[in-house]
This record gives structure tokens, C-alpha cells and sequence, in this order.
């Protein structure tokens, strides 16, 4: 760590600040959007009758549903279009991610388990999308 502060320097450069401060911005209004999208979101789940539990903490953009069955799990993940099939959080961007399919995650991790990363899409896309994957499935 020394050799590289030593020949690199201990700061961001501009272009690195200039970044951050562009999207400090806009961060606030990102996260309203967000935190909104997931709201809707959760109040729709709750009645979905694809869905069998919503977790959500009552605030924030991350939600995660059950959908009673890995299988279930899985065609939900391959048909929806808008939102991602992708392991992140905090994006513009919505993401979806099955959780449980690997060996080495705690078995307290539900296998049915869809972990949802909203992002600042269109609410009524996002849910139309969303609708017809858990229809399908």
C-alpha cells in the first residue's frame, strides 16, 4: 500500500471527483424514485396470489418474495424482460437474483426465494413486467 500511495498518490483524481460529485447530485432524487418504486411494488405482492411471503422492511429499494418453489423461482427469473437477472444492489437499474442455488449459501436462505434490487424504471413497467413472469410461472 505505501509503494502504491508512494507513486500514485493518496487522493482521487479529477475526473474520479468530478464523477462522484455528478452523481451526489442526484443521488437524493434516485433513491425517492427507487424507495417509491418499491413501495408500490410491495403493496401489489402482498396480494399476488404467484407470491406466498414479501419481506420488506418497510422502507428502501431492495424487497425479496417467495414464490413457493425453486422451480417457481426459476421461470419467474427466465421471463421477465425489463427487470435483470443479474447479483447486485443499489444500481439504477431493477435486478432480480434467485437466491439458494448454490451449495454453500445458508440453508436458513429459503430455496424459493427471489431477491428484488428496484430500480427507477417506470413503476407500471416494472410491475407489468414483474406480473405476467409471475402469471407464467
Amino acid at each position: 500500500l505505501q509503494a502504491i500511495r508512494t507513486r500514485r498518490g493518496g487522493i482521487a483524481g479529477p475526473t474520479e471527483v468530478w464523477l462522484a460529485l455528478r452523481g451526489m447530485r442526484t443521488l437524493h432524487v434516485r433513491l425517492e424514485r427507487a424507495y417509491a418504486n418499491a413501495a408500490t411494488l410491495v403493496e401489489r405482492l402482498r396480494d399476488h396470489p404467484g407470491v406466498t411471503r414479501v419481506r420488506y422492511p418497510g422502507s428502501g429499494a431492495i424487497v425479496s418474495i417467495e414464490l413457493g418453489s425453486p422451480e417457481r423461482a426459476d421461470a419467474v427469473a427466465d421471463a421477465v424482460r425489463i427487470w435483470t437477472n443479474a447479483t447486485s444492489l443499489g444500481g439504477v437499474e431493477s435486478l432480480l437474483e434467485r437466491r439458494r442455488r448454490h451449495s454453500a449459501e445458508p440453508e436458513t436462505v429459503p430455496t424459493d426465494l427471489l431477491r428484488l434490487s428496484v430500480g427507477i424504471e417506470d413503476v407500471e413497467d416494472l410491475w407489468a413486467d414483474l406480473d405476467q413472469a409471475l402469471r407464467g410461472a
